[in-house]
């Protein structure tokens, strides 16, 4: 039994932690962005109007989160959202505040 509650607590907390990476507006902007299909670096700067240091940043931390994938092509990184969860996730999101 004791487990089990373990397993859930740990649960719980990856998803507050999950939920956490969701509360920077800049992360959910570029998440929106991504949303019409793979970017490089130049092209979310450019869609965000934000500078690459800011954007490379917050992508850094939604590639270790694993919400974002990179792959190279050429000597630019192009990303893209890992899932079709993550789109789920801001679109119930967007659909709950719309109400």
């Amino acid at each position: 039994m004791e487990t089990k509650l373990k397993k859930i607590k740990d649960t719980l907390y990856d998803l507050s932690e999950l939920f956490k990476v969701f509360g920077d507006s800049t992360r959910i902007k570029i998440l929106y962005d991504l949303f019409s299909g793979e970017k490089n670096v130049t092209e979310i700067c450019r869609d965000l109007e934000m500078n690459q240091s800011a954007v490379s940043h917050q992508l850094k931390i939604l590639r270790t989160t694993k919400l974002v994938q990179g792959r190279r092509e050429g000597k630019s990184i192009v990303y893209a959202l890992a899932d079709d969860h993550v789109k789920t996730i801001i679109a119930m999101g967007i659909e709950h505040i719309e109400e």
